[in-house]
């Protein structure tokens, strides 16, 4: 059995609760021991330091947002007043991954009812685009870095209204009070991350060719920002001040809005968007997506998040012997990345916005057809699988969607228990390279497929149509355990690749019975079409060869950045925060 970590310890004895080694398979199953391998076990690598608490925890991507939700919670605060005082500082000082002029899905554990709700604050097409949005004059496809600095590349902002929704159904103190971090921050100026300085001087980031990026992030000497400079920004402490006292209503009417509108309409492909439109912007909420799986219970947001795939993954698996394999298991790893090629082949053509197409849910996650796809998973990689044909199913086009990882995770749990699993994206790296009050707007309206027909002329899933959300792929995880308590959370950035990543940490913690900072630490294998990609560093040599002897073809040099993080609760009420090593994020408990 694992020995308890010293600092688990100490806080459980504080807390009164017996320790326990490792948790009962009750709660989370360790596996049997896993059968001796042909290869050797993942290369050990630096990670992020656990965090341990019995009152609260928060895990996000920048320790200066990380302090500003703990603040909130120290205040009395309940999660979702800690999410917003977050994504306001994240915002700010990592704005190649969220902000308020992105967009998220939310999800609350309500502790008194036990009740989990998903929030989509996902962006909407403008009503007047079209399903040529992204075709050029020459009827191709535009070229995607085009198409994202381009004014019709940004989506109506729902992160915002999302959260003021949830914090006036959820929030314990007034909104006006979430805001002082950000507004400090910008005041005064923050230090530039390395991992920030590292997007605003990457040649490869098209962003960095855009006159609002350049002006932002040129110092008056004209040079750009480098990691340990302060940097201000007077315009979002404005934009965090109004937004405090006016509400959520003032990015989506007034000045504020006026200003999105005639940025967007600005340079050769404008957008349509419009003041009404942005007006008209309202969050979605309803019971979260849940599933059994093992003697949980797994929610996710509804369509158009793609939290419908992971949990197909996830019952797939279980038609596997995975679980009692373990990480330095090639056939492990096979039967992981079968299974997500699996996934990806009915996502990629079954998954949009309900409201526009249906999305066959039940079908999807119907048992029978389940076992059915799961045959496909063998101990070595077979031809790439086509999408199935579940219940329900429309006739609905290829896809050919791209999806960059500029996105982040955030799990809190306040000292009531209430919980929150968010993820929040501007898109890609700096979203569209477009700023207005001292924050970037999104380019999401990317995240359609581009070529609105299949070749036969049927339209995709994911065609570009006005007032439309595009497919994501976020997918915020809520476990429950028997008794419909809260048990884990745990969500990634990545773009496409944000459902392998989520669906690894998944295995890792309840099928081979890690820590949560060790499933986050594993490497990632994302398996899609004939396309394998992993962090060959973290696999070692050894799996390497062992996995490509099994034609799953990872190569040396390639790498997964996720930016996991996750939370789960341990024997005696302890919370466990985990924090992904490949970023900058931290998970930090009450104290």
């Amino acid at each position: 059995m694992r020995l308890i970590a010293p600092s688990l310890l100490a806080i459980a004895l504080l807390a009164g609760c017996a320790p326990t080694a490792a948790p009962p398979k009750t709660a989370v199953s360790a596996s049997a021991a896993a059968p001796a391998a042909s290869a050797s076990p993942p290369v050990s690598t630096p990670a992020g330091a656990p965090a341990y608490s019995p009152r609260g925890m928060v895990a996000a991507a920048n320790p200066l947002a990380v302090e500003a939700g703990l603040r909130v919670l120290r205040d009395g605060g309940s999660a979702v007043d800690a999410a917003v005082a977050v994504q306001a500082v994240l915002g700010l000082v990592e704005p190649q991954s969220s902000g308020l002029g992105g967009g998220s899905f939310l999800m609350v554990y309500d502790a008194k009812t036990g009740k989990v709700t998903a929030y989509d604050g996902r962006e909407k097409a403008p009503a007047g685009a079209t399903p040529q949005l992204f075709m050029g004059a020459d009827g191709k496809p535009l070229n995607f870095a085009t198409a994202v600095l381009s004014g019709r590349s940004t989506g109506v902002p729902g992160a915002v209204g999302m959260l003021a929704q949830a914090q006036k159904e959820h929030g314990k103190v007034a909104w006006s009070t979430l805001f002082a971090d950000a507004e400090k921050l910008a005041d005064d100026g923050f230090v530039v991350s390395p991992r920030l300085a590292g997007m605003i001087n990457s040649p490869r980031v098209p962003q960095n060719t855009a006159t609002d990026v350049i002006r932002y992030f040129t110092k008056p000497d004209g040079k750009l920002y480098q990691a340990g400079d302060v940097l201000k920004n007077p315009a979002y402490a404005a934009t965090v001040r109004l937004l405090a006292s006016k509400g959520a209503d003032a990015l989506y009417e007034g000045p504020l809005a006026e200003q999105i509108v005639a940025r967007l309409h600005q340079g050769d492909l404008p957008s349509t968007m419009t003041l009404a439109d942005l007006k008209a912007y309202k969050p979605r909420s309803a019971d979260a997506l849940c599933r059994p799986w093992k003697v949980y219970t797994v929610c996710v947001p509804n369509p158009s998040s793609s939290g419908v795939s992971l949990l197909q993954a996830l019952q797939m698996l279980e038609h596997t012997d995975i679980a009692s394999r373990g990480p330095s298991d090639p056939i492990a790893w096979t039967q992981l990345a079968e299974a997500e090629r699996v996934m990806y082949a009915d996502r990629d053509r079954y998954v949009g916005d309900p409201s526009f197409v249906k999305v066959p849910v039940e079908g999807l996650l119907d048992p029978d057809y389940v076992a059915q796809r799961a045959k496909l998973i063998g101990v070595s990689a077979g031809p790439a699988p086509t999408f199935g044909q579940p219940k329900g199913a429309p006739k609905v086009g290829a896809d050919s969607t791209l999806e960059p990882g500029g996105t982040t995770h955030m799990v809190i749990v306040d000292p009531q228990g209430n919980v929150v699993s968010m993820t929040t994206t501007v898109e890609s790296v700096f979203g569209s390279g477009r700023m207005v009050g001292g924050f970037f707007l999104n380019n999401q309206l990317t995240d359609f497929n581009f070529d609105p027909r299949d070749a036969d002329g049927a339209p995709g899933a994911n065609a570009v149509a006005g007032g439309k959300r595009p497919r994501s792929s976020m997918a915020p995880v809520i476990v429950l355990d028997k008794n419909g308590k809260f048990l884990a959370a745990v969500g990634s950035p990545g773009g496409s690749a944000i459902l392998s990543y989520n669906l690894k940490a998944m295995v890792g913690v309840f099928d081979w019975g890690l820590t949560m900072q060790e499933a986050i630490n594993l490497p990632n294998m994302v398996a899609r079409g004939d396309a394998f990609s992993a962090d060959v560093d973290r696999l070692g040599p050894d799996l390497t060869a062992a996995l490509q002897a099994r034609g799953v073809m990872v190569k040396v040099g390639q790498n997964e950045t996720s930016g996991l993080h996750g939370v789960i609760v341990r024997p005696g009420g302890v919370l466990e925060g985990g924090a992904d090593p490949r970023r900058e994020g931290v998970a930090k408990g009450l104290q």
